[in-house]
């Protein structure tokens, strides 16, 4: 599980990065950055029912704050 969430994370910071140089290069004319950034939400909702559901079937346990 921990390698999941390694890659979501480093695809969520591409997706967000792909965005900015978008944004950078295209001055608003296309919606490439629009796609960019639905794709990181999507990525990050992802992420996080994922989450969810392996916590709920026990895959991961709370640890505490230490």
């Amino acid at each position: 599980m921990r390698y999941v969430v390694i890659v979501a994370f480093v695809l969520i910071l591409a997706s967000l990065a792909s965005a900015l140089v978008f944004m950078m290069k295209d001055r608003g004319k296309s919606d490439r950055t629009v796609m960019a950034l639905a794709l990181r939400v999507g990525l990050s909702l992802t992420l996080f029912v994922c989450i969810l559901l392996a916590y709920r079937l026990g895959w991961i346990q709370p640890t505490g704050v230490r």
